[in-house]
């Protein structure tokens, strides 16, 4: 009995050191595929690395250091990665990684200490870059260096000092020189920012300010600065992505929450007035205007916006008085040539040539190839001297904007007041025949969409200069060599002749 219960657990014995025999097998098998693929990542790492492939390159390291996180070279090629995407707090936890692995790794020590210079934190990367000096004394990357360490430090304090005197050209060369070492130190862009602030160069601080919110975490203090920096800009869309940024952060702000509800507010009217510019609603514009002109009575680009959309909506809605006010306005806070022909235009609509002429010309002295300038100064030209002789808008007291339907009515009731039948005196018939004619020659041009053209740049079509007269069917009469013709005949009815005589002499 006892030699069965032997034999018995002999057996089982026997059972469990073949299962740990083959299961050793296994995990060794195991072992060596895990290291073939961390090698086969490592290598192909590398190859989009020498590509320049950076994201398919961290996808292999980041597999390689999944699958071995004790292998400090993973660790090291993918902080490589990191520092050529200049992210330098991955690749600096990577560092850390690597030489709590391997304390005596020089090259990963030499690369920190490289980085931490780069990221301004130099007090430690003198104590790196003391330790690879002191195991490597003829390494000369290393070196040079840690010579420069205290050099760095002595510039930030003298980049500070002048800042804290308002030296701010002295400041911002001192740090674009510093920035050349130590790039990736949110204080110094900060410091920079201010400096060009100062300076009243407001889209370099943007720039560097936005450089801090990627160099940090969770900064809606930045992102604030930012918003408020575009706005004084007048980029009221920019100011209100960068406040987005702000409250993703912390959707209640005490300083990014009221300048949201503000800005959206503001961006949403100058959004309406160019769309019903775009779409010629004049007075849905000018409404839309003058709310952003409400809403934001301070910041003058804002404003700027605002003014420069009336000038042009208030002129096409046929208030020229309220559209050079406008022109004026927002001439005072951007001098652009093309806001002086926009208040030309203005002064045209109300036959004030001699003005129009004057800002034709004011925009031509800042751009002397300003086409619409220059075209603008010779219709001007041209209606300044046309002023001296026949003016077919006042002789029919109607305005340059006036539609065809509101040409016809004025020169009937004209016709009628001035017809030379009404007047018996040979004197009298005589005055009423000359303005009965200055108001046939006025209605001929301004009801045909050609002659109205050419008599809108400048040019009389009915002028003997030109050699051109009137043309086409209808009912004519002759003054002076001239042709009148009335579309439709008699506009007095009848199909006969006017039941008058002229008198030439």
């Amino acid at each position: 009995m006892e030699i069965f219960e032997v034999t018995k657990l002999s057996r089982k014995m026997a059972s469990f050191l073949l299962f740990l025999t083959y299961f050793d097998s296994f995990i060794y098998l195991v072992s060596c595929v895990t290291q073939a693929e961390i090698e086969q990542h490592l290598n192909l790492g590398m190859n989009m690395l020498a590509r320049g492939s950076y994201s398919d390159a961290l996808t292999h390291f980041h597999a390689a250091v999944d699958a071995d996180p004790n292998n400090y070279m993973s660790y090291y090629k993918r902080a490589t990665v990191y520092m050529a995407l200049s992210r330098s707090k991955p690749a600096l936890a990577d560092f850390d990684k690597i030489l709590q692995l391997k304390p005596d790794f020089l090259k990963a020590r030499q690369q920190r200490g490289s980085l931490l210079v780069k990221m301004g934190r130099l007090d430690e990367a003198h104590i790196d870059l003391e330790n690879v000096v002191r195991h490597e004394p003829t390494n000369a990357d290393a070196n040079m260096l840690y010579s420069m360490i205290n050099t760095l430090q002595e510039k930030i304090n003298d980049a500070k000092y002048y800042v804290k005197w308002n030296n701010h050209q002295q400041a911002i060369d001192l740090l674009t020189e510093l920035l050349e070492n130590i790039p990736w130190d949110p204080s110094l862009r900060e410091m920079r920012a201010d400096a060009y602030l100062g300076l009243g160069n407001v889209p370099h601080a943007i720039s560097d300010i936005r450089s801090v919110t990627k160099l940090t975490l969770d900064n809606t203090a930045g992102f604030y600065k930012l918003a408020s920096l575009h706005y004084q800009l007048g980029e009221a869309d920019e100011a209100l992505n960068e406040i987005r940024e702000c409250l993703k952060l912390d959707p209640d702000h005490k300083d990014c929450h009221p300048l949201y509800k503000k800005v959206k507010k503001v961006a949403k009217f100058l959004v309406s007035a160019k769309e019903a510019a775009q779409s010629q609603e004049w007075q849905e514009c000018t409404d839309m205007a003058n709310k952003v002109l409400k809403n934001e009575p301070t910041i003058e680009n804002i404003r700027f916006h605002a003014f420069d959309r009336l000038c042009h909506c208030e002129l096409k809605n046929g208030n020229s008085v309220e559209s050079r006010k406008a022109c004026s306005d927002a001439i005072r806070i951007n001098d652009e040539p093309r806001l002086y022909c926009d208040r030309a235009d203005a002064y045209l609509a109300d036959d004030m040539f001699t003005e129009a002429v004057k800002d034709y010309r004011s925009a031509l002295d800042k751009d002397e190839d300003f086409s619409r300038a220059k075209e603008g100064l010779s219709k001007a030209q041209k209606l300044e001297k046309q002023a001296s002789k026949r003016d077919y808008y006042k002789i029919l007291g109607v305005k340059r904007t006036a539609t065809k339907k509101e040409i016809n009515k004025a020169y009937k009731k004209l016709a009628m007041q001035w017809h030379p039948d009404k007047f018996q005196g040979e004197e009298e018939k005589k005055v009423a025949e000359k303005k009965f004619m200055d108001i046939a020659a006025a209605k001929e041009v301004l009801t045909d969409e050609e002659m109205r053209t050419k008599y809108d740049n400048g040019e009389d079509p009915l002028d003997p200069e030109s050699g051109q007269g009137g043309h086409g069917d209808g009912f004519p009469f002759r003054h002076g060599g001239q042709n009148f013709h009335f579309p439709g005949g008699n506009p007095f009815g009848g199909s006969g002749p006017f039941q008058f005589k002229f008198h030439f002499n």
